[in-house]
């Protein structure tokens, strides 16, 4: 049978595996999905890895369902349950312990605060479930786009040079955080979601992705456009840090002069 992956893409995902030792023989890996069109890949990619690799992992989904019913899962996490049968994955569906107030969302103050605190409260669910279940793995959607747009937005908002990475390790390294689509970027994994004829579950999200994350998703669409090549060689640029000539200051004072 033909791998849906192409050799590049293959390539690539293989480089990621290896260069930060995402998994290993006898692993308990968690994989979060959402329901989005990432998250489904990368399901659908763990159990397809598991099936060609020379090592054996236990490997297990879940969902937290953002809008369950009184009675059960809510229609979203129905759907996100049919997109996945047929992987032969365990799969769990685990109502939200937070959900946000449509009225705070849509108000200013929402705007800015209400997709921290979400995210928050659904990385807590996932830490719970994980520690409970004595998962090791924690697999996350995220991709190459992804780490550099998180990079932009804690430049321009939180005033630091920081991002995600393929690979974290938390709680004394009981737990590691592992995002396997770290070096393709959403188009590949658009066109890889599309040959495997995945469909991503519409968002429940109150915001509709009216974010400061989609702000500099938008700035960035311009400057690829304007520049050639720049989305390769900023991701390239996170691993190649010049120590030497950042702002470091020698006084006691604080940060940087603002003008």
């Amino acid at each position: 049978m033909k791998s849906p992956l192409s050799p590049e893409v293959n390539r690539r995902i293989g480089q990621a595996m290896h260069a930060y030792g995402m998994l290993a023989d006898g692993d308990r890996v968690l994989v979060a999905v959402s329901g989005g069109m990432d998250s489904l890949v990368l399901a659908w990619l763990l159990a397809f890895w598991r099936s060609k690799a020379p090592i054996d992992y236990f490997l297990q989904a879940l969902h937290i369902d953002m809008q369950p019913s009184p009675d059960g899962p809510g229609p979203a996490a129905l759907l996100v349950q049919e997109r996945l049968t047929g992987l032969g994955i365990p799969f769990r569906i685990i109502p939200a312990a937070w959900r946000p107030d449509p009225g705070f969302a849509a108000s200013d103050k929402g705007g800015q605060d209400i997709c921290f605190t979400c995210a928050r409260n659904r990385r807590k669910q996932l830490f719970d479930f994980a520690a409970a279940g004595v998962f090791n793995k924690l697999a996350l959607g995220h991709h190459r786009d992804d780490i550099i747009e998180t990079f932009f937005l804690n430049i321009c908002y939180a005033g630091n040079i920081s991002t995600m990475v393929p690979r974290q390790d938390l709680f004394a390294g009981t737990l590691a955080l592992i995002r396997p689509l770290a070096y393709l970027d959403k188009e590949e994994i658009r066109s890889l979601a599309d040959t495997l004829g995945i469909l991503p579950v519409r968002t429940v999200c109150p915001l509709g992705e009216q974010t400061r994350r989609r702000e500099v998703r938008e700035a960035l669409a311009d400057l690829y456009q304007r520049i050639p090549g720049a989305r390769r060689r900023i991701f390239s640029a996170l691993g190649n840090v010049r120590h030497g000539y950042l702002l470091r200051q020698t006084a006691e004072s604080g940060s940087p002069v603002e003008e």
